[in-house]
């Protein structure tokens, strides 16, 4: 009976697992040809940013698309098969607002249009129409949806997602595929409390804040929506997700292009759409999110609220850190390093970012007693958990 069971829920797992894996290619109907796949934007009153891809994919055979399994094995072919499409015109339209795009090399389209009228505030997510030519082949027509904050937003929170939100390794489709539907979701996939933290972050002090939360990883659009599942699983606020970039791996360049460039050219870009509200930037010390940060202040004096840093480093690491941070505390940002997600809570309570009981629901929500110490503050606006 236990073996039984046992067989029956490995089954369950696997067949959720090649359905997540096949079912980006599965908006086509089977019918193959072109394939709009936008991903979630975001907006201000004035103007919209939403990114996606255009595929070419094939047709997929009605005799061996019989059965469950058949279906999404041969979809998760045709997803490893398929390519970007370069050089296609989209038109996306909201309302009277309308904008051409043209898809690049790898088929990525970035649609940064300003509304002719302002999207109603009373909801937070909306659609947006992306049209393809009517002469080309496959579905010609996708919708892609954006968040708009309410009038009650106080601030907007960045977040890195590799060493930040999830541990090192997870950003890895097979990894990532393996603990969310085989190790099961209590595993120590995401960092304990992280899950709470956002959740208060987004709700605010008051708890209908709704503040944007907008993410931001070095991983490739591949991972897409096996993020989105994982985001859904451990309850973690749904945001943008996920600004990631195109590996643009080929023979000519067998190595990814660098990511520093391309993180701040999106926070840029988020800056300056919401410009009227602050911002709170969460990363970790692994890679170079305190320097990014850190030239983000500089740029925008009086923009950034606060820093949280999770530590993932050396003693050296961490050294110069401290030392950034004095130069960033000197602008009145100041910057918490922290390997623990309730010292981030504690700091954030503490500055009227969230709520003080939200910091007991990070606590509650962590499986560690050793993480529930108080972090000291330490000088030069950094705040330090104790070893």
């Amino acid at each position: 009976m236990v073996r039984r069971k046992l067989f029956s829920d490995l089954g369950s797992r696997l067949g959720r697992a090649l359905y997540l894996l096949g079912r980006p290619a599965r908006g086509d109907r089977g019918r193959g040809g072109t394939l709009i796949q936008p991903y979630r934007g975001f907006a201000s009153q004035r103007e919209i940013f939403l990114m996606g891809r255009v595929f070419r994919q094939q047709r997929a055979s009605p005799i061996i698309r019989k059965g469950r399994l058949g279906r999404d094995l041969v979809d998760i072919a045709r997803r490893i098969s398929r390519r970007g499409a370069p050089g296609i015109t989209l038109t996306a339209r909201f309302g009277n607002s309308y904008q051409h795009v043209t898809t690049d090399r790898d088929g990525y389209f970035h649609i940064d249009m300003c509304f002719a009228k302002p999207p109603r505030r009373e909801r937070l997510w909306h659609r947006l129409q992306i049209e393809a030519p009517a002469n080309d082949s496959g579905p010609h027509r996708s919708m892609g949806i954006f968040f708009l904050p309410p009038r009650q937003a106080r601030y907007v929170v960045i977040s890195d997602i590799d060493d930040t939100v999830i541990f090192t390794g997870v950003a890895n489709k097979v990894k990532m595929v393996w603990r969310l539907f085989f190790q099961g979701v209590r595993e120590r996939v995401a960092f304990p409390g992280v899950a709470a933290f956002y959740r208060a972050l987004h709700r605010g002090v008051a708890g209908d804040e709704f503040n944007p939360m907008l993410y931001v990883s070095r991983s490739p659009w591949g991972l897409y929506e096996i993020l989105e599942e994982f985001f859904e699983l451990h309850d973690i606020p749904e945001g943008p997700i996920l600004f990631l970039r195109e590996w643009g791996l080929s023979w000519r360049r067998p190595l990814p292009r660098r990511a520093k460039e391309y993180k701040l050219t999106l926070i840029r870009r988020m800056l300056a759409i919401y410009d009227e509200l602050p911002f709170i930037l969460i990363g970790d010390s692994g890679q170079r999110d305190p320097e990014i940060y850190a030239q983000i202040v500089r740029e925008h004096p009086g923009r950034i609220a606060a820093i949280y840093i999770r530590d993932v480093s050396k003693a050296s690491r961490r050294r110069s850190i401290e030392a950034l941070s004095a130069e960033i505390a000197a602008t009145g940002t100041p910057l918490l390093l922290a390997t623990d997600t309730r010292a981030m809570a504690q700091h954030a309570a503490e500055h009227g970012f969230i709520s003080r009981k939200a910091v007991f629901d990070v606590a509650g929500e962590k499986r560690d007693e050793e993480a529930l110490e108080r972090s000291p503050i330490v000088p030069s606006g950094l705040v330090r958990q104790a070893p």
